[in-house]
């Protein structure tokens, strides 16, 4: 342990005299788990400096050992997104990395997604949508819940049909500079899309409705179940839970809060819904609100194929004020995409997103610059 400290405490002085850590890191730089790995940085440094001497090469495998030794995730798991950036009508979204891609589909068939994506934490709320209603001039109405526990900020933005969602999502990428994921061609707030097509940029042809230059867009019947109750660390191997708490067993009951194994069912109709960051316990994943308080649109069709631009859009989740048959995983229904119904008032949505860049790829990806750099000057 003594040596291993010694050698620890040796790499931090180091790098603090290279100036690639502060006098703080420097502090905190004591024995650690990973001592292991950081000798396996070592050998593979030595054995660049014997091949070459690559300074580079062996500035990054010190940056890389302090992520490591600081802690640092080598994929991020959580990111906040800003929108409407130094204006009054600043807002944010916190989203969640899903990993595990490839992971098998569920008994229902479902969950199964190739590929890692973000999940936004929480429901839309009506602050969100204000916000982007006032700078994009969007023109998307909720239902008023005033006597249904009252119109506060912080609650789900319900009332909201498919089209209004999708025109939220478009907005969220066109401000941010990124392709819209829909093809609107009309102006209405509540028409429907148009599907992509072959010969435009983005199209593909598993899923008309989504372009995949986008970088925002509402998550697929797959990519929500498997947020909700895909578990790659349950007992026994990785599987699915029948709520999206974690659990095959109904969550507790609640009017609010964020209890493990809770969910906001089972309340009066005159209540509401809650707050969504007050909307019970978390998914395997740490995802907020997919079993009760709101239901919530899915971009699929409720037929799973998406081939139509106005059939009906699935809807899953549960809401505030029915039962626990409404939370459970294989219970779902569709919706009209551009309908404006008051049956509506009690479904909202959330939004999925491209993930962000892992440190580990950020550091690797400038280091390449760099080394191209490095050989174009040696040429």
């Amino acid at each position: 342990m003594r040596k291993r400290g010694l050698e620890t405490r040796a790499l931090a002085k180091e790098l603090h005299e290279a100036g690639l850590l502060s006098e703080e890191g420097r502090g905190k730089m004591e024995v650690s788990p990973r001592t292991k790995f950081l000798k396996t940085l070592n050998s593979q440094k030595a054995g660049v400096e014997k091949q070459g001497g690559e300074c580079l090469i062996k500035v990054m495998f010190w940056i890389f050992a302090v992520l490591v030794l600081a802690g640092a995730s080598v994929h991020a798991q959580t990111s906040i997104n800003t929108f409407a950036k130094g204006t009054e009508y600043e807002f944010q979204i916190d989203f969640v990395e899903i990993g595990n891609p490839g992971n098998s589909p569920d008994s229902t068939g479902l969950g199964s997604v190739s590929y890692i994506y973000n999940l936004g934490k929480y429901e839309i709320s009506r602050d969100q949508i204000s916000k982007a209603n006032a700078v994009g001039n969007l023109g998307i109405t909720m239902y008023d819940m005033s006597s249904l526990g009252g119109n506060g900020i912080n609650r789900p933005a319900t009332g909201i049909n498919w089209n209004e969602a999708a025109r939220f999502v478009n907005w969220l990428n066109t401000s941010m500079g990124y392709h819209v994921a829909y093809n609107f061609t009309t102006s209405g707030v509540n028409d429907n899309i148009t599907l992509w097509t072959n010969g435009q940029s983005g199209y593909n042809p598993d899923n008309p409705y989504r372009n995949s230059n986008a970088f925002y867009f509402l998550p697929s019947v797959d990519e929500w179940y498997k947020g909700g109750y895909f578990d790659p660390n349950k007992a026994g191997g990785a599987g699915y839970w029948s709520y999206a708490t974690g659990s095959d067993s109904a969550p507790t009951a609640v009017s609010g809060g964020s209890l493990p194994n809770t969910a906001i069912y089972n309340q009066s109709f005159f209540q509401g819904p809650a707050d969504v960051k007050d909307a019970g316990g978390m998914s395997p994943y740490g995802i907020m609100g997919q079993a009760g308080n709101a239901e919530e649109w899915k971009e699929s069709a409720g037929d799973g194929i998406n081939n139509l631009a106005d059939e009906g859009r699935a809807i899953r989740g549960g809401d505030w004020w029915r039962g626990a048959d409404r939370l459970v995983k294989n219970w779902s229904t569709d919706g009209e995409p551009g309908n404006l119904d008051y049956n509506y008032l009690n479904l909202g949505f959330r939004v999925a997103s491209v993930p962000e860049p892992s440190s580990l790829s950020l550091l690797l990806a400038g280091g390449a610059v760099l080394m191209a750099g490095r050989r174009r000057k040696a040429d």
